[in-house]
């Protein structure tokens, strides 16, 4: 009976679409979520989405055939600004993705409510819709998704440097700046694409638990990205079906199922601590 509803749910396509592009989705937010999380810029994910939302919401208001497209520059140049902004003067790390977030909500709320007010598309940018998912939007991601990861396992002994000696990284010739802006813009990349499925308010979540869930049980950089990337595909996959079964927000579903594992590896650590 299961497995005939789980073949039920894979004849829609709708549903093809959110699983291709949610494992793409995990599995990127999963691996720079590490780093993220190492480097104590874990809300960088939660700035860029609200910048995601922003240029959506302006794109929406000025009919842009292309929002995706459209949001891809500009959040690439906030993460940029973001990590310029951080590095070069007093306002750092959560103050500078506080005041650059929160004024881009605005702004995106200000456009939509001079212009359209609040429609379905900018509901789904803010808490997400598999629904929301087209082809073209699918196509895009898939792109975006394998630069990404091309470009982490490319710069994988840079950014493993970066993320745990900054200073000695310098030192050994290594220009730390040029790669924490790699990690900048594949984060903002990765919130693109996420927006659509986990919505502004969701993504930062699936950059953030994972990495901490693999933390509780392992040690080691590299084992730690191995557990953060199956976590995070398999808690969105049973976030999807559950979705699917209950009715519920896809968003909310993966975020709940993240929450779970969290609890559970937890637990784990802690039993095998003593």
């Amino acid at each position: 009976m299961f497995f005939q509803m789980i073949g039920e749910m894979l004849t829609y396509t709708f549903m093809q679409r959110a699983l291709i592009v949610g494992v793409l989705i995990a599995l990127c937010s999963s691996l720079l979520g590490v780093s993220l999380v190492l480097k104590r810029y874990s809300m960088i994910g939660d700035g860029l989405s609200h910048v995601g939302f922003g240029t959506l919401a302006i794109a929406s208001a000025l009919n842009i055939a292309a929002p995706l497209e459209f949001a891809v520059p500009i959040i690439i140049v906030a993460a940029f600004f973001l990590l310029k902004l951080s590095e070069n003067s007093k306002i750092k790390g959560d103050s500078a993705i506080a005041i650059l977030s929160s004024s881009a909500m605005a702004i995106g709320i200000v456009a939509t409510s001079v212009s359209t007010g609040l429609n379905a598309d900018i509901e789904s940018y803010l808490f997400g819709s598999i629904l929301a998912m087209s082809q073209k939007d699918m196509i895009l991601c898939i792109i975006l998704g394998v630069v990404v990861i091309g470009m982490y396992i490319l710069f994988y002994n840079r950014i493993f440097a970066v993320t745990f000696d900054e200073t000695f990284a310098k030192a050994t010739g290594t220009r730390a700046n040029r790669y924490n802006l790699v990690i900048a813009v594949l984060t903002a990349l990765t919130v693109v694409i996420g927006m659509k499925i986990m919505g502004t308010l969701l993504i930062s979540s699936l950059i953030i638990f994972p990495a901490l869930t693999s933390m509780r049980v392992c040690k080691r950089f590299f084992s730690v990205i191995v557990c953060s990337s199956i976590v995070a595909v398999v808690s969105f996959v049973i976030g999807i079906v559950c979705s699917y079964f209950f009715s519920t927000a896809a968003g909310a579903s993966v975020v709940l199922v993240n929450l779970l594992m969290f609890i559970i590896f937890t637990i784990i650590g802690k039993v095998r601590s003593h």
